[in-house]
């Protein structure tokens, strides 16, 4: 986790994945670096310092979605994406506005956790290969295998004698056999053998809270009351090797980390750097023209929701309540039948900052396909090289999917970038479905091939905005 780029460095970083829209990341990257300055500020002004919350306006496809997420992983913060349109209001059958919270605190809790694998992984891994070799040295196997769970479970029960001696004892073998059954293990001598070990296994009845609204957190809180009253029991099965070494890191895994800690240090990160992308919010907004009751009436209703967990307020969750008041909402939309100032003022007022993306030319199309460290082009000689077929793409070629893009764009509905998906697959269907059985195959991809591909679709208006 990065926390301490400046604007100019995020921006250089999101152009690697991300064209155009310069705007955009200008205001995205300022109000990331405003969290790095607010957590300098003494702890009296810290709290008075709220968030300049975002709405990014322009047509599907031209990178609202892309630079929130890339902004989330270059920051490392816990980032969720939610659409407006699931969320209903208080009193209707769906989920309510807090659940996008409670979803975003789950997140950040297994960031935290994979975190904390990765620094214990080291002694994670030797605990659980001594309980791997105890399960593989003749004889000492179950003993082992039971001393260990004992030991951590502080069982009172001891039932042989292999129990009562130290964690990972050898049971009469030397210290010989056990290194060499460890080296036979590391090299991958054991890979198709199986041993037996206990897992726990749930014997609770599965339970589900369908579709009642304000709900879902009590599915959560049923679940754990269950699984008191019906502990896990475990149970004698056989594993291959690997598969049974997984287990017993994860199982070393969870005994090493401090789970409390754990969900401290993700409500922590949640409440002071959490991201939450609030898409489709054009959606609930209420044209003038059709505020006449009916569905308008549960779109105001999820403004009204939505209009607390923005200002700020306690949303309870089962790891605890988590305050808003610094989570940053970055809003987007494309706004072709409504306007931003439909949606409530008070919701307005809690999005400060707007910036308006522009839509994509076909100078735009050329960059996306040739510039962007993931770019199509890049993505589908990847795919084709996994049958053994080497595709080359020339400049022409990339000009002429520019431009038709563009084109097809403009005569019909403009979904931006994501039009060439489409293309991309018209053009390499053949190839794709033949690859496999022209292994050592290779082409350049040029201008008459892709004009070949698009021949029917350019002539046929009806083909084209039927099947691009």
């Amino acid at each position: 986790m990065n926390t301490t780029l400046t604007p100019r460095q995020i921006v250089v970083e999101l152009d690697k994945f991300i064209v155009g829209q310069q705007e955009a990341k200008r205001m995205v990257a300022i109000a990331m670096r405003n969290r790095w300055r607010r957590q300098q500020l003494p702890e009296d002004l810290r709290d008075e310092v709220a968030p300049k919350n975002i709405i990014m306006i322009g047509p599907t496809g031209v990178g609202k979605t892309e630079i929130a997420r890339r902004l989330a992983k270059l920051c490392g913060s816990p980032f969720i994406k939610v659409e407006a349109t699931k969320y209903t209001e208080v009193g209707y059958v769906g989920r309510d506005v807090e659940s996008m919270i409670r979803d975003l605190m789950e997140i950040g809790v297994n960031m935290v956790r994979d975190e904390q694998n990765l620094e214990v992984r080291a002694q994670a891994e030797s605990k659980a290969e001594e309980r791997l070799l105890d399960l593989l040295l003749p004889g000492g196997g179950p003993g082992s295998a039971r001393l260990a769970r004992s030991e951590y479970s502080n069982s009172e029960h001891m039932h042989s004698s292999a129990e009562s001696r130290p964690p990972y004892a050898h049971n009469g073998q030397t210290d010989a056999t056990r290194e060499k059954f460890r080296a036979m293990w590391r090299n991958g001598q054991f890979n198709n053998r199986e041993v037996e070990m206990e897992v726990e296994v749930n014997q609770g009845p599965q339970v589900e809270i369908l579709g009642m609204p304000g709900m879902e957190q009590m599915g959560s809180q049923f679940k754990d009351m269950f699984g008191k009253i019906f502990p896990s029991k475990r149970k004698r099965r056989n594993f291959k090797i690997q598969e049974a070494y997984e287990i017993l890191l994860a199982e070393e895994s969870e005994r090493l980390i401090d789970q409390d800690k754990v969900v401290e240090i993700a409500r922590e990160r949640v409440e002071q750097t959490g991201i939450v992308f609030l898409d489709e919010i054009d959606k609930i907004a209420n044209p003038e023209s059709s505020q006449r009751g009916g569905a308008d009436v549960s779109r105001q209703g999820v403004q009204r929701d939505i209009l607390p967990i923005v200002e700020g307020s306690v949303v309870s969750t089962k790891y605890g309540s988590v305050v808003t008041d610094h989570i940053l909402f970055i809003a987007a939309g494309a706004f072709h039948f409504s306007k931003p100032s439909d949606l409530m003022p008070e919701l307005q007022g809690r999005f400060p900052l707007r910036v308006e993306l522009s839509a994509l030319n076909k100078d735009d199309f050329l960059r996306i396909l040739t510039e962007p460290h993931n770019a199509l082009t890049i993505q589908y000689t990847a795919l084709l090289g996994a049958e053994g077929v080497e595709i080359d793409f020339s400049p022409e070629a990339l000009e002429e999917i520019a431009v038709f893009a563009e084109t097809v764009n403009r005569q019909t509905e403009n979904i931006g970038a994501r039009r060439l998906y489409t293309i991309m697959e018209k053009i390499l269907a053949e190839l794709s479905f033949n690859a496999p059985d022209m292994p050592g195959y290779k082409m350049t991809i040029d201008r008459n091939y892709v004009k070949s591909q698009l021949k029917d679709v350019e002539t046929d208006a009806d083909l084209t905005r039927f099947i691009l």
